[in-house]
C-alpha cells in the first residue's frame, strides 16, 4: 500500500506530482513520509519523522497559548451564560437561576436580554429563565462548574480549548499533500491570522461556542480524511467510481472484504441471526465515517450553522461511496443533532428556541442603527444581499474626526489613525490570506475534497449571511469561524501548489498575522 506524500496525492488528485511505488515506500506511515529514494525529490521532505512531527506540534500549541494568555490577562469578561447553564445542569434543570449576582466582574444576568425569564401560570415570576445558545459549551464547563461553581472562568477554558483547535489542526493539515513548512504556516494562519485568535483570548460566551464548535469541526474532518479508503486520482470519474462503490456494497453486503478473505463469515455461512444482522448493519454504515458524523453533529450544537457543512461528508470520509459515506456521516450525526432537537423541544416546547426570535425582535427594535429589519424573517435572504459586501470587504474607520488640536496615534483612543469598527471588517481585509482559498475552485467537479470543502463553506455562509445580526461590538467577522476549518484545508492545499509563487501566501500570511494583533489589541483598548 502507498503511503506518504505520493499515497496523499493519489487519494486527493493533486496535478503536478506522481506518487512513488518504490519498495522502499511501501508502508511507511504518513508520519515518516516517504524514504529518501522517494522519486519525487519536490517533496522528498514532505513529512519529517514522527517526533519532530510531535515536538514541532507541541511547541506551536504552546507558543498559541503563551499569546492568548498574554493577549487578554485579566480576562474580566461578566458573559457567563453557559456557565449559569452548567451550573443548572448540574442541579438537574435546564433553566438558570435567575436573577443570578454580579459575576467576577459585572451585572448579575437579569441585564440581558438573551436571557428570557421564566413567568408561571400566573404571570408570577419563577426565579428561573431560558438562554438560546445550543448546549455544548454548558455541559463541557460542567465538571468545572462542579467545582468552583459561578466563579469558574470560562475565558481561560476558552483559551484552552482554542489552543486545542489549533493543535487539531495541525494534525489535520499532516494528512494533506503538503511540506512540512505549508505545514506550520497554515496552521500559524489559523491561530493568529483568523479571528479564531480574537475569539479564543475573549472567550465570552459566543466566542467560546465558536472555538467549541471549530475543534470538533476539526476533528471530524481529520477523521473524515483518514479514513477515505480511496487511493486511485480522483478526478472527473470520481462519481461512476463511487456508484459502481455503492452497487458493489449493495451487491456483496461486504464493504470490508472481510467475506472474500474468509468465506465461513459470508452470508448464508454457519453465522447465526445476530451476527448476520450485525454483518448487514456494517454493510450499510462505516464505522470511521459515522464517528466523524458524530463528531460533527457535535460541533453542531455548539453552534448550529455548522450543520449545513455537512456535503463535505458526503465527498470525503470512509465508506468507499457516496451514499454509504453520507449514510454513515448522516447517522452518526443524527445523533447529536437529535438530542439537540429533543433537548429543545422539552425545555421550550418548540423544535427550535424560541428565544432568538424574543431575542430578534428585541434588537430589531432597540438597535436601528444596526440596519435590523422588523419586517423581514430572522433568517431573510435580503439579509444576504445587505450583509455580503460587508462580510468580504468591510474596513475599519480610517481617520474617524478628532477633537481640534489631537494628534493621532496608533492606539490612540480619542484620536486613532485606524479603529475597527464595532459591527465588524471584511473577512479579505482581517484576512488577507484566505484569498488562498479561492485558486482552488477550478479544482471543482475534479477533486472530491476541494468540491466537498468548497460546497460546506458555501452553505454555511450564505446562512450566515441571511441571518438578522452578523455579530456586534467584535473584530473581524466571526462568523467566518464556522466555515473557518474546511477553508483552511484549500489554503493548504493553494499554497503547496503555489510553487515559486508560495512566498505571496508568506507574505498574506504575515499580514494577516499582522491585522490580527492589531485588532486584539484594539478590542482591550475599546473595552470590548
Amino acid at each position: 500500500m502507498l503511503s506518504g506524500p505520493g499515497r496523499a496525492r493519489q487519494k486527493w488528485g493533486l496535478p503536478g506530482r506522481s506518487a512513488s511505488c518504490t519498495g522502499a515506500e511501501v508502508e511507511r506511515s504518513i508520519a515518516q513520509g516517504p524514504s529518501p529514494n522517494a522519486r519525487d525529490p519536490g517533496l522528498a521532505d514532505a513529512r519529517p519523522g514522527t517526533g519532530l512531527t510531535i515536538v514541532t506540534g507541541l511547541a506551536i500549541a504552546l507558543l498559541l497559548f503563551g499569546i492568548y494568555l498574554v493577549s487578554n490577562p485579566d480576562r474580566t469578561s461578566y458573559y457567563n451564560h453557559f456557565v449559569w447553564q452548567a451550573e443548572a445542569f448540574l442541579d438537574g434543570r435546564a433553566a438558570i437561576r435567575y436573577p443570578v449576582p454580579p459575576g467576577r466582574s459585572g451585572p448579575g444576568n437579569d441585564q440581558f436580554q438573551d436571557v428570557v425569564p421564566a413567568i408561571g401560570p400566573h404571570g408570577e415570576a419563577t426565579g428561573y429563565a431560558l438562554v438560546p445558545f445550543p448546549p455544548l459549551p454548558a455541559v463541557l464547563l460542567m465538571p468545572l462548574v462542579a467545582i468552583w461553581g459561578l466563579t469558574t472562568d470560562a475565558q481561560l477554558v476558552a483559551t484552552i480549548i482554542g489552543t486545542l483547535d489549533v493543535a487539531i489542526a495541525f494534525w489535520v493539515l499532516g494528512l494533506l499533500p503538503i511540506r512540512p513548512r505549508v505545514r506550520v504556516a497554515t496552521t500559524l494562519f489559523l491561530g493568529l491570522g483568523t479571528v479564531l485568535w480574537y475569539a479564543a483570548e475573549l472567550g465570552t460566551t459566543w466566542f467560546l461556542a465558536h472555538v467549541v464548535a471549530v475543534g470538533f469541526s476539526l476533528l471530524a474532518i481529520g477523521l473524515a480524511l483518514e479514513a477515505d479508503p480511496r487511493s486511485a486520482r480522483d478526478d472527473d470519474g470520481a462519481a461512476d467510481a463511487d456508484r459502481a462503490a455503492d452497487a458493489d456494497h449493495e451487491a456483496s453486503g461486504d464493504p470490508t472484504g472481510d467475506a472474500a478473505r474468509d468465506p465461513t463469515r459470508a452470508y448464508g455461512s454457519s453465522d447465526d441471526g445476530a451476527r448476520a444482522a450485525a454483518r448487514w448493519g456494517a454493510s450499510l454504515v462505516d464505522g470511521r465515517q459515522f464517528l466523524a458524523g458524530v463528531l460533527f453533529g457535535l460541533a453542531c450544537t455548539a453552534r448550529l450553522t455548522v450543520a449545513f457543512g455537512a456535503p463535505f461528508f458526503v465527498l470525503v470520509g470512509g465508506g468507499g461511496g457516496i451514499v454509504r459515506r453520507g449514510t454513515s456521516a448522516a447517522i452518526g450525526m443524527a445523533l447529536p443533532i437529535g438530542a439537540l432537537l429533543l433537548y429543545t423541544l422539552v425545555t421550550t416546547g418548540h423544535l427550535l428556541h424560541p428565544g432568538y426570535e424574543l431575542l430578534y425582535r428585541a434588537e430589531a427594535i432597540g438597535y436601528p442603527d444596526l440596519g435590523y429589519r422588523p419586517d423581514w424573517a430572522i433568517e431573510d435572504p435580503r439579509y444576504l444581499v445587505q450583509h455580503l459586501p460587508f462580510a468580504l470587504a468591510g474596513l475599519p474607520s480610517i481617520f474617524p474626526p478628532c477633537d481640534p488640536g489631537a494628534i493621532r496615534g496608533l492606539f490612540n483612543a480619542t484620536c486613532p489613525s485606524a479603529v475597527p469598527r464595532d459591527i465588524g471588517m471584511g473577512l479579505f481585509v482581517t484576512s488577507p490570506a484566505w484569498l488562498l482559498a479561492l485558486p482552488a475552485v477550478r479544482r471543482w467537479g475534479r477533486n472530491r475534497l476541494v468540491a466537498g470543502s468548497l460546497m460546506a463553506i458555501v452553505a454555511i455562509a450564505v446562512v450566515d449571511l441571511m441571518h438578522f445580526s452578523q455579530g456586534w461590538v467584535q473584530f473581524g467577522y466571526r462568523f467566518s469561524n464556522d466555515y473557518a476549518p474546511f477553508a483552511i484545508v484549500l489554503v493548504a492545499l493553494t499554497l503547496e501548489a503555489a510553487g515559486r509563487l508560495r512566498w505571496i501566501g508568506y507574505l498574506l500570511i504575515a499580514a494577516s498575522i499582522a491585522v490580527n494583533a492589531w485588532g486584539v489589541l484594539w478590542g482591550h483598548v475599546l473595552g470590548w
